[in-house]
């Protein structure tokens, strides 16, 4: 397998899995644990950014795996 072919895989499993599963509407944030903000933004903002995180770490661990 290739490293393009690595990434690509990855890539479409994560986002399988994520389409797989149901995602809160809105995500709720309370900055003195009393008044609730809607925080959607914020939500999607840290689910990406873990999702791309998510897809380097295993596309490395798969790259350096298949170099073995």
């Amino acid at each position: 397998m290739t490293e393009q072919e690595i990434e690509k895989l990855v890539r479409e499993k994560l986002n399988d899995a994520y389409q797989s599963e149901e995602h809160p509407k809105k995500f709720f944030i309370t900055e003195n644990g009393r008044g609730v903000t809607d925080g959607g933004d914020l939500y999607n903002a840290l689910l990406n950014d873990m999702m791309r995180v998510t897809e380097k770490a295993l596309t490395g661990i798969l790259k350096e795996a298949l170099k073995k």
